[in-house]
């Protein structure tokens, strides 16, 4: 297929490369998981045919096609669910927020892009090709039946039948020609390779010496003219954003077992109806000697092996205490012999064999058993001990038993409460007291701003009731509750201003120690800067003066180095040594560096580096195509619409 639209190229300067590397990480993951993974892990069926027009919402276009608030919605939603079934110990709304909404946004389009191209260039794919990718692809095992067949129950699961599924894998192959040709065409010459490789791994000695602009502040006064000015030069500097005074209010569990009490008999009835959950399981500890025989094997072989069996456990139960030495000896037990049959504590359900298991509860400490068949064989045992069994006494377990069935109790009231709470905060707007004694809540005080502080916790953490807190109607007259907030599962909060602050620059009074501090530092930094630039102008004029300290750097081993003087010295031209440089480390000083050797690259695997290489190159590529494409089919998101839907919460 060729392009209408030619990509723009990559610039193939290794530098440049490298910055690309750095800036489209994201990219790089989009580009692998589209060429892995089906598009309905992400976004279900979305024929291209189909997309959904009118009515709607639209946040994006793509060739005359809409993309609406409500797909947009479905596929961050279905985004969030893979996320919860990869990681099920995450908390998923960290993913839930406007930055990864948009980044589903614009996973859409990507898709939409890909798909209008394969429908224009009629890139279709056959039945046949579909069976035999779904027969022979790893990636759809958990999918096939063992005939073949798809597994209906998966697609369940999925929201899918058969149809569906045949047309999203349709459709996935086509996205997929519409890139393999361009992700699989990257190609890295041996010389811009190496190029590249040298800016992430060669290493440069240098000499240096550093001005720190705080071993100045002592040469700098600041007058009461100097502070004045420099505050009327930087006003926007020293702004107090704003702020709200709020009381609040929050549902929760532990809110509503306040109100609960439970009588001593409701505990004891409890604890009676759960002692199991008390007890702690009785486990054992015990030896055998397995001789093993095939359950299938012929009744001569299985009397041979018995014979043998019971001459053991005779010369066992004459000499207790050689057990586990003839353990070691004769028992056909690969993983239990070496440590002398030992088979280690127990509890019931525990053991491969049923038989071997009732034979061990059955015995006491020290007996030797009769001889046990099981499916493996014949067994010899001895018990060595007995531990557990025992019923924690209700006084013990009092405490849990309460908070247990508090909560329990709690959980059954919490969607009337819950609804009371909505209804209550809403109806009564201009005050939260009539929810307090409604419901027995505790009001709670603060001072907010509009993003949660440093360290908070709770409530004041929730970016939802915040944002609710500062819309329109709470900050204009502070008359009104918000509405009712879910801050996490199980729980709600509600806020009313009672004092709004908008955001203004405050007064020189207020900040006269802070514009001192700053204008020691810049004039600090000045000095520095003066400094270090007279000592360039001397290294430059005879490169062999003597700097005090010396060290070498690369990309990979940075030695506690600013950033900008790492990029400063790995990039300055190294073609004539020594090469002096400067760099100018703004409020914190300067730096003089002069650049005396350039040392071969750090051991790697050259070949996996070239690869690596390589396949960035391809990344870049495809995003480049990936970019023509938006042009040609006319991708657009509408970034009214979207700042609008990000300001609501998820539908």
């Amino acid at each position: 297929m060729q392009a209408a639209v030619a990509p723009q190229s990559p610039p193939r300067d290794s530098t440049a490369m490298l910055e690309f590397i750095r800036s489209h990480t994201k990219l790089l993951q989009f580009v692998l998981v589209l060429l892995v993974f089906p598009s309905f892990v992400f976004f279900g069926i979305q024929g291209y045919s189909r997309f959904t027009e009118g009515g709607a919402t639209t946040v994006a276009t793509v060739d005359g096609h809409s993309i609406t608030r409500a797909e947009w919605d479905q596929a961050q939603q279905r985004q969030v669910q893979r996320l919860r079934q990869q990681f099920p110990n995450v908390d998923v709304k960290l993913f839930d927020n406007p930055a990864t909404r948009r980044e589903t946004l614009q996973a859409l389009v990507n898709e939409r892009v890909l798909l209008a191209a394969a429908n224009h260039e009629r890139l279709t794919v056959g039945d046949e090709r579909l069976r035999r990718l779904f027969a022979e692809d790893p990636q759809f095992a958990a999918w096939r039946n063992p005939d073949g067949t798809v597994n209906q129950a998966i697609l369940q699961a999925q929201g899918m039948n058969s149809e569906m599924f045949v047309a999203q894998l349709r459709q996935e192959l086509s996205i997929q020609q519409v890139l393999r040709g361009v992700q699989q065409s990257g190609f890295a010459p041996a010389a811009d390779a190496a190029s590249a490789l040298d800016a992430l791994f060669q290493r440069r000695t240098i000499g240096y010496q550093r001005f720190d602009a705080k071993d100045y502040a002592a040469k700098v006064t600041a007058s009461d003219a100097d502070i004045e000015a420099y505050y009327k030069a930087h006003e926007s500097e020293f702004k107090a954003p704003e702020q709200a005074t709020i009381d609040y209010v929050v549902l929760d569990l532990d809110a509503l077992k306040k109100d609960i009490t439970l009588s001593d008999k409701d505990l004891r009835d409890y604890y009676e109806q759960n002692k199991a959950r008390y007890t702690v399981p009785e486990e054992r500890h015990a030896r055998h000697i397995l001789i093993a025989v095939d359950k299938n094997a012929s009744a001569e072989v299985r009397a041979k092996a018995k014979a043998r069996a019971e001459a053991l456990l005779e010369q066992v139960r004459k000499a207790p205490g050689s057990f586990a030495e003839l353990a070691k000896k004769n028992s056909d037990d690969s993983g239990s012999a070496p440590q002398g049959g030992d088979l280690d504590w127990t509890a019931r359900g525990g053991m491969a064999s049923k038989a071997l298991e009732d034979a061990v509860f059955g015995l006491k400490p020290g007996e030797i058993g009769p001889l046990v068949e099981s499916e493996f064989g014949y067994h010899i045992v001895q018990l060595e001990g007995v531990r557990g069994g025992q019923t924690r006494p209700f006084d013990a377990v009092r405490a849990s038993i309460v908070d247990e069935v508090t909560r329990q109790q709690a959980e059954k009231k919490w969607a009337e409460a819950a609804e009371q709470f909505s209804n209550t905060v809403y109806e009564q707007p201009d005050s939260l007291q009539p929810v307090i004694d409604k419901l027995k809540l505790q009001k709670h005080s603060a001072t907010v701003q509009r993003q949660p502080a440093p360290g908070a916790t709770g409530a004041l953490a929730s970016a939802k009731l915040l944002d609710a807190i500062f819309g329109k109607d709470n900050v204009r007259n502070g008359k009104n509750n918000t509405d009712a907030i879910e801050i996490a599962p199980q729980q709600m909060a509600a806020a009313h201003v009672t004092r709004y602050t908008p955001a203004h620059t405050l007064a020189l009074a207020e900040v006269r120690d802070r514009v001192r501090a700053r204008v020691v530092a810049t004039r600090s930094a000045e000095l520095a800067r003066k400094d270090g630039e007279a000592l360039l102008a001397k290294l430059k004029a005879n490169t062999a003066t003597e700097l005090p300290d010396k060290t070498t750097l690369s990309r990979q081993q940075r030695q506690n180095m600013p950033a900008a003087v790492v990029e400063a010295v790995l990039r300055a031209d190294a073609a004539k040594l020594p090469a002096p440089l400067g760099v100018d480390l703004g409020d914190q000083g300067y730096l003089v560096a002069r650049i005396d050797a350039v040392l071969p690259r750090e051991s790697l695997d050259e070949a996996a580096a070239r690869a690596q290489y390589a396949q960035a190159w391809s990344v870049a590529e495809t995003q480049a195509y990936l970019d023509a494409l938006k042009q040609q089919y006319k991708a657009e998101v509408r970034s009214d619409a979207v700042a609008a839907a990000l300001a609501e919460p998820t539908r």
